[in-house]
């Protein structure tokens, strides 16, 4: 892990041959890259990075509250590339919270289960925003989906089949007391493989409020190599990754400092390569999906 000083957080660092899909819950990040791009997001916003060829960011997280705590939760998620496009160009977009499509399921007795779409359409919920163009998320045969569930205390719904074959599920049960799936009562926080192609009713069987990460896709099917920040198919292109950073940076840092921090204001705001900046109102950042 890298640790800025003295402001917290990963100093510029590269990546290349898989994405980063970054989900913020709590709290505010500060992002700069290699193409140029800066955005302060958080409170629900989804940053989505294809690294590509080779991308270098960093992700600071500022200390905005001077008198007390600043919280951050987040999620994390790495799509791989498929061989095709471990070499695309770079790209850098966000998926604002106010703009990411929910769904809203009363139960039988009017108990509610909110379905944030991420990623992967949902039946009975608005179309989703659209990926980047080169991501395995993109490609009809990739199924894949990311949604969060919030279930009131007593809630159903059922969480509806995949639509592809070979599909792979994974639910992340991270907030509440307890969670049935189906038959199966879960009394502690965790990750559990689902066969993704059945219906599966899920009850919040707790006094309090059910949170889950629905994660989903078909395999790639390809070999996968890693080292780090690097995710290609073979061991020689993972050395060719690292000779090739060292050589070239991806680009070169276009930033004074390798942990640049977007001011003291809690704005929210993206800078895309070469266009103007993007302003989303302050307040939504405080209000996750």
């Amino acid at each position: 892990m890298y640790h800025g000083d003295p402001v917290p957080g990963f100093p510029g660092h590269p990546h290349r041959g898989f994405e980063t899909v970054t989900l913020v819950r709590k709290g505010l990040i500060d992002h700069s890259d290699s193409l140029g791009a800066a955005a302060r997001f958080g409170g629900g916003d989804v940053q989505w990075v294809t690294a590509g060829k080779g991308i270098v960011h960093s992700e600071m997280f500022p200390l905005l509250n001077a008198d007390g705590p600043n919280p951050l939760e987040l999620f994390q998620i790495w799509l791989n590339l498929p061989a095709r496009n471990k070499m695309v160009e770079p790209h850098f977009t966000m998926l604002w919270n106010e703009r990411i499509p929910r769904v809203v399921h009363a139960d039988a007795a009017g108990r509610k289960t909110t379905v944030t779409v991420v990623a992967g359409a949902l039946p009975s919920a608005p179309d989703p925003l659209s990926p980047p163009p080169e991501s395995w998320a993109s490609q009809p045969e990739g199924d894949v989906a990311i949604w969060t569930l919030h279930l009131e205390p007593g809630a159903e719904w059922t969480l509806p089949a995949a639509k592809g074959e070979n599909t792979q599920r994974m639910l992340y049960f991270f907030v509440g007391d307890r969670l049935r799936v189906g038959p199966q009562e879960v009394d502690r926080h965790a990750a559990l493989e689902m066969r993704a192609g059945e219906d599966w009713l899920l009850t919040n069987t707790g006094t309090t409020a059910v949170e889950c990460l629905v994660l989903q896709g078909r395999p790639i099917g390809e070999p996968v190599a890693q080292y780090g920040p690097f995710v290609m198919n073979t061991q020689a292109e993972i050395m060719q990754a690292m000779n090739d950073y060292r050589r070239t940076q991806f680009g070169g840092w276009p930033w004074p400092e390798q942990d640049p921090v977007h001011g003291a204001t809690p704005r929210r705001f993206a800078r895309y390569p070469g266009q103007t900046e993007e302003e989303r109102p302050a307040e939504s950042a405080a209000a996750a999906g």
